[in-house]
């Protein structure tokens, strides 16, 4: 089954206007409004202390400002939350893209230790509700995250006035010399691939083995997957670590072609920009911050019902 996106948050040209949505979980709007219940409900952790808005925050580009998750007990998790924005057009998950569907996603943090340290058969005693609804309404709730009609989208779409001076060259860099397209590239500016760029090299050694620990393969050492840069401007801290503070820190470290390491991406290498490109760049980066819809008022029309 395929849906159709609201008008409004038309993102950008080339964008498959229709989301891939599993044959086992059909979207309804009231499954929506289940999920979105459940997003909120803290009866889904050990102590009923956090839910899964308390690390997706709303106001956030459902992101969270720690550089790494906090749980239950105050357990402190290894890797940055990520934004889950435009999720359902994702075809990895977690970053080490450990999984390929929202349905999986959405309840491992629940069972995870250092989250909400949950089993699923106790969360579906908790709120009467058998594992695959809470999953199957959780995926559709997230499914309906969307950001668009951005000033990047307004440009693209033929508002020229949409994109200052300074972003257009923005623009020019990220397309260009600043070669963010060989990662950041699409409707949701992500490959969706993962990538060694060195943010988990410190002192001669990975810290974080990233996808390598998946797949067991030497050339995924230290891989991570790409984020979208939809909404970049609201979800700092940045990276997997969120060892990066600011889209200034960012621009600086794909500046300097990332972290040397023995498994560095082919693709980074240093860019020589100069301080008005950085600048501008940086400028360009705001811009792609627009509307963010969810729940069923954000949503669109099943593609066989008009």
């Amino acid at each position: 089954m395929r849906l159709l996106l609201a008008a409004v948050l038309a993102i950008p040209l080339g964008l498959d206007l229709y989301m891939p949505v599993s044959e086992d979980n059909p979207i309804t709007p009231e499954k929506i409004e289940l999920g979105r219940r459940l997003f909120h409900d803290r009866r889904l952790s050990r102590d009923q202390s956090i839910s899964c808005a308390s690390c997706h925050d709303p106001e956030r580009a459902f992101s969270d400002a720690r550089p790494v998750a906090v749980g239950v007990f105050g357990r402190q998790g290894n890797r940055n939350v990520p934004a889950i924005i435009n999720r359902g057009y994702g075809r990895a998950f977690f970053w080490d893209g450990h999984v390929d569907n929202l349905e999986e996603q959405v309840v491992q943090p629940i069972q995870n230790p250092k989250e909400m340290d949950m089993t699923l058969a106790e969360v579906s005693a908790r709120v009467g509700l058998a594992p695959d609804e809470i999953a199957n309404a959780l995926a559709s709730y997230v499914r309906s995250i969307l950001s668009g009609a951005s000033p990047f989208d307004r440009f693209v779409y033929g508002d020229r006035d949409a994109l200052t001076a300074e972003e257009q060259l923005g623009l020019q860099v990220f397309r260009g010399k600043g070669n963010c397209t060989s990662c950041h590239v699409g409707p949701n500016f992500t490959d969706e691939k993962l990538h060694n760029t060195g943010v988990a090299w410190r002192d001669g050694e990975l810290l974080d083995p990233g996808r390598f620990a998946v797949t067991n393969k030497r050339e995924d050492q230290g891989a991570f997957k790409t984020p979208s840069l939809r909404e970049i401007e609201r979800t700092a801290p940045y990276m997997h670590d969120g060892s990066l503070d600011t889209l200034e820190e960012v621009v600086e470290f794909y500046n300097r072609g990332g972290n040397r390491n023995p498994y560095l991406d082919s693709d980074l290498r240093r860019l020589h920009l100069t301080a008005e490109e950085k600048k501008t760049l940086v400028a360009f980066l705001r811009s792609l911050s627009g509307d963010i819809r969810e729940g069923v008022q954000g949503l669109w029309r099943p593609l066989n019902n008009p």
